[in-house]
């Protein structure tokens, strides 16, 4: 019998786990997906509003023209990098299974990369690249993210069996 207060392994002879397993927000595979979805959706209509606001605002009827390009150079994006990504991604949290940290559905490498490209997004809406521009690579790369989030979509509605 314990004593209250007394420190010491278990009573029962488990070990405990440490701290950092007993709090981490562990979730399932497919909450991690859900995750992933979500951020590249929220992402992309972010982006892609953001960016269609400035092309109109800078490029007035330009923007009728711009819009549907940058639209087309941002499907283009996807299916060269973000699809692809996307799926590697998928599989990758796949792979890892059920009862991960919830921070871990992108990887350390890919945490790093949201992250400089948050940079870069600072950087550029501080420089001198006049609205219009920046909103041509914001509508696209929305685009691309959002196409790219169809297969994170794909695989939440396939991992809950809807």
């Amino acid at each position: 019998m314990r004593v209250p207060g007394e420190t010491g392994p278990p009573v029962d002879g488990t070990v405990r786990a440490p701290a950092w397993e007993r709090w981490k927000p562990a979730a399932p595979a497919w909450v991690h997906l859900l995750a992933a979805a979500l951020l590249w959706t929220g992402v992309g209509v972010g982006l892609g509003t953001a960016g269609a606001v400035w092309t109109f605002g800078a490029a007035g009827g330009w923007g009728w023209v711009l819009l549907p390009a940058a639209l087309i150079a941002g499907l283009l994006k996807a299916r060269v990098a973000l699809e692809p990504t996307a799926r590697r991604s998928a599989a990758r949290i796949r792979a890892r299974g059920d009862g991960r940290c919830l921070g871990g559905f992108l990887s350390w490498r890919t945490w790093l990369f949201v992250a400089a490209m948050m940079a870069l997004g600072a950087g550029l809406r501080r420089s001198p690249l006049p609205r219009g521009i920046l909103g041509f690579v914001y509508v696209a790369v929305g685009a691309a993210l959002l196409r790219g989030s169809r297969v994170f979509w794909a695989e939440v509605l396939r991992g809950t069996g809807s």
